[in-house]
């Protein structure tokens, strides 16, 4: 019986994506910055004042292609790129564990801040347990955990793990999440992949003692290592809504939860590894339960593999979102790291873009990773410019998330300058309850005679976090109708305000 359901609701997810790619107003497009071994950034640990101008191009060059998050590594091996009081600061970093940058300066503080400026969020990326990787402990900071508390960690694999079977080293993790949320005013909290380590042949993890005494009565280990990531998975998803409810929890997990081959809810894939049976990540149980907001499957294969097809998974998760926000992860570093011939398409993405954009449960997509948007390989920069991302949207509404409706800007005016070049538009700057500003205003214009339609981004000229606007912005000439909304913290576009005219000569 389950199984004709689900393939009742892969044909209705199937039918829905027959069509092309089209511009949406809301659209999540997100990009992962990873820091780990600086494969996006910092390119060098010595100059502060040389990383900060990195990461300001960096950020310019993903606003111009239309990205509207980033998804900021910063706690990538038990160390932080924030000012942190439990961790060390990272040798990615610095170079040297603990050393803080010189001059001083906050990376998380800052990317959230110039990135707020750009009408992008921030989703702070965390790995949970991951402490080296590589068994030598000497890079580590003397003042680590690793150091005060031996018994929370483990070896596997020649790198080192907190572990995950210890209600201790959740309660640690829970605090470390929660430091960051409370501490910085970030968009989401962001874990990947990395649960239980990638097995290693020939090697097995060493939890059977922790797994004698801390079983909570559950007899058989793979169960119980899927319930001690439950554990964690719940525990930070309520510290994150306690501390700040508007702030989102999102995963990202492996491409695969199972194959049917071994469970009938399963893909139609033949993945020699899955988030259920090799990461002991359930992430299907999480959905269903709640405990995150959205889920960003990793689907960095082509369309037509054979082992895992990437219309197969796109559909499958659609499938088994639970109402969830449900975004892909795309593998733009393929066109420069996967030399197989569909990689060598420069259409690849923009095909799985045009699958899966016509399917109404995908909600946009995180691309991995930020370097690639730099070179623009294969015109992937040029093709998003001129095609599906020629106009601004703005981040979907997690409908999972309750909170109340934005407030309307007010008293939109025009004031004239001295010639047409120095005129602007202005409104009041809108206060939210609880004294936090909006997250940004969106500016429409509407040309004379043409019709007011909030739905089509084709309207919008421009999102902002300033109540003003310079109207040289506008190249073609005619009359124009304006209206702003104002986006508060929980995604929510306020009703718009009034109109005013303005005519372009």
């Amino acid at each position: 019986m389950k199984k004709r359901v689900f393939l009742f609701l892969l044909a209705v997810a199937s039918a829905t994506c027959l069509f092309g790619n089209s511009p949406k107003k809301h659209e999540m497009r997100a990009v992962w910055i990873a820091t780990v071994a600086g494969i996006d950034w910092p390119s060098q640990k010595k100059d502060a004042e040389l990383q900060k101008t990195e990461m300001l191009e960096m950020l310019d060059s993903l606003r111009a292609v239309g990205i509207n998050a980033v998804v900021f590594q910063v706690r990538p091996t038990s160390d932080a790129f924030y000012q942190s009081d439990m961790e060390p600061w990272s040798h990615y970093l610095t170079g040297e564990q603990g050393r803080a940058p010189e001059p001083y300066y906050d990376p998380l503080k800052f990317v959230t801040e110039e990135a707020h400026k750009r009408c992008m969020e921030v989703h702070a990326w965390i790995n949970p347990y991951r402490v080296t990787n590589g068994e030598n402990t000497k890079m580590l900071n003397k003042g680590h955990i690793y150091y005060k508390r031996p018994e929370l960690f483990l070896k596997y694999g020649g790198k080192i793990y907190f572990n995950p079977g210890l209600q201790e080293v959740r309660d640690y993790l829970t605090v470390v999440v929660s430091d960051i949320v409370r501490s910085y005013d970030i968009d989401a909290v962001h874990l990947d992949d990395y649960f239980y380590p990638y097995k290693v042949a020939g090697a097995e993890f060493p939890d059977d003692a922790t797994f004698r005494s801390c079983s909570r009565g559950i007899f058989d280990k793979e169960e119980w290592r899927r319930d001690n990531v439950n554990l964690i998975v719940e525990q930070i998803h309520k510290a994150v809504k306690e501390a700040k409810p508007w702030v989102e929890f999102g995963i990202s997990p492996f491409g695969v939860w199972r194959n049917n081959s071994d469970d009938l809810r399963g893909s139609d894939t033949r993945a020699g590894c899955t988030n259920y049976d090799e990461l002991y990540a359930d992430v299907l149980l999480w959905l269903e339960r709640g405990w995150i907001d959205y889920v960003t499957p990793q689907l960095y294969w082509e369309i037509g593999k054979d082992v895992a097809d990437y219309e197969e998974l796109s559909n499958w998760w659609g499938a088994y979102s639970f109402g969830r926000n449900y975004y892909i992860g795309l593998y733009a570093s393929g066109f420069e790291v996967n030399k197989t011939e569909p990689w060598k398409r420069p259409n690849e993405l923009v095909r799985q873009m045009d699958f899966s954009s016509a399917c109404e449960e995908v909600k946009g997509y995180f691309f991995y990773s930020a370097k690639p948007f730099l070179k623009n390989p294969q015109g992937l920069c040029d093709s998003l410019r001129k095609g599906s991302f020629r106009y601004p949207a703005l981040v979907p509404l997690n409908e999972a998330i309750e909170g109340g409706p934005s407030i309307s800007p007010e008293n939109l005016h025009v004031k004239k300058g001295s010639d047409r070049f120095t005129d602007i538009l202005r409104w009041d700057r809108v206060q939210e309850t609880g004294g936090y500003e909006v997250a940004y205003y969106v500016i429409y214009a509407f040309k004379d005679g043409e019709a007011v339609d909030f739905d089509n981004p084709e309207n919008i000229v421009r999102k902002t976090r300033v109540p003003v606007m310079n109207l040289t912005n506008l190249t073609e000439e005619g009359i124009y109708k304006f209206a702003v909304t104002a986006v508060n913290r929980f995604k929510h576009e306020s009703a718009p305000s009034n109109f005013v005219e303005y005519e372009v000569r």
